[in-house]
């Protein structure tokens, strides 16, 4: 009997988890099948894209890419369109099956909405829609009877640990973070720190601004957010553990004391696969893991003084509301300016708890609520700067 393949969209095809997950589709054709892909600027790998998986439609957000677009692929018969409205409506085609949301910060957010309400199930790779507005998602989720399957690789570790154990309580989770390219250093030492000093990550192969939020430690709390809204959990029962060798991507305690943990090598392919592939484990020929290649697994406590990150997301969790939409949007305009050398590293510290002191709080935010705090967040900030 023939399987009917997974129709995929990935939204943000061009990115480091979209070219990875079409590697993922490209190892099992017989499996999954490229229906939607979309890119916001980068028009010129999205057609290199479009003519080796030939999905149904694409979509670049860059409307004065869309003639380039449309012409290189006339030919195939493959629909282009272009826009913001465009990204949000291509979820809703009825062939999708799982959509996975690889796009970069808030700009998720209101296709992974459209995808939700949609009936699709959920990629999630872009942790920022859970964290400028997880109580809304997860709300949805349930409205519209659809599963989210954590792409991030912690998430995963949390997921993974959890097949099997619907009818035990969670007491804890442990999110592991490598510490970044800067595990150790003090304030001081942090003063002049470069964007290519930033950008080198000891142990993953990330785009420029996730990158820059694993430095900062913003990227874990981000995660801890998600995490919160993935899980149903109290913030007392994230904990962050720096462990520098990324071996054990994340782990469960249950109420017994008993702990759980995913371990493999860093690879976001693995993550990938097993979100697209769920509820299967699907074999791969990814190198394997050796205990005896890392006889020493370490683990410190996050430095919440030096990198005041962390502590600021557990600040917006705890505030709830608004609150980690405001930190969110912050941070997105202080790593863009990180990244054109107009912030220093630890000023971005600065002026996220900036706007988390000034911009209105808003405890029981509605979608427009969030609109409206993204915007002016982003005034602030930028003016801040």
């Amino acid at each position: 009997m023939e399987v009917k393949k997974k129709q995929i969209a990935i939204l943000g095809s061009t990115g480091s988890i979209g070219t990875q997950a079409l590697e993922v589709i490209s190892e099992y054709s017989d499996l999954f099948e490229v229906e939607v892909l979309t890119a916001n600027n980068n028009s010129a790998l999205l057609i290199e894209q479009a003519k080796k998986y030939k999905p149904n439609t694409v979509v670049i957000t860059n409307e004065d890419k869309y003639k380039e677009v449309d012409d290189a692929l006339f030919d195939l018969g493959i629909k282009v369109f272009a826009g913001q409205q465009s990204l949000e409506e291509v979820v809703e085609g009825e062939n999708i099956d799982v959509v996975l949301t690889a796009l970069v910060g808030y700009s998720g957010l209101k296709p992974t909405i459209h995808a939700i309400k949609s009936g699709k199930n959920i990629a999630l790779a872009n942790k920022e829609t859970l964290v400028v507005a997880g109580d809304l998602i997860t709300k949805l989720c349930q409205e519209y009877s659809v599963s989210i399957y954590p792409v991030d690789s912690e998430h995963s570790a949390i997921f993974q640990c959890l097949v099997g154990e619907q009818y035990n309580l969670i007491e804890k989770i442990y999110l592991t973070a490598s510490g970044g390219p800067f595990r150790g250093k003090l304030r001081n030492d942090l003063l002049d720190i470069t964007k290519a000093q930033a950008l080198k990550h000891p142990n993953w192969d990330m785009g420029a601004k996730i990158t820059i939020d694993s430095a900062t430690l913003m990227n874990k709390g981000l995660e801890v957010i998600e995490a919160k809204w993935l899980f149903d959990l109290k913030a007392e029962q994230i904990e962050v553990v720096v462990h520098p060798q990324s071996i054990i991507h994340s782990a469960v305690q249950f109420e017994d004391g008993s702990i759980k943990a995913q371990l493999g090598l860093p690879d976001m392919k693995l993550p990938i696969q097993y979100a697209l592939g769920f509820p299967e484990r699907l074999k791969n020929s990814f190198k394997r893991f050796n205990f005896l290649d890392y006889p020493n697994l370490t683990f410190e406590k996050p430095d919440l003084e030096t990198f005041r990150n962390l502590d600021l997301a557990y600040t917006a969790m705890s505030k709830g509301g608004n609150m980690p939409c405001i930190l969110n949007a912050a941070n997105e305009i202080a790593v863009a300016a990180f990244l054109k050398d107009e912030i220093g590293f630890l000023n971005m510290s600065d002026l996220i708890a900036n706007c988390m002191e000034k911009i209105t709080f808003v405890p029981n935010p509605s979608y427009e609520d969030f609109v409206e705090t993204d915007r002016q967040t982003r005034i602030l900030a930028s003016k801040l700067l």
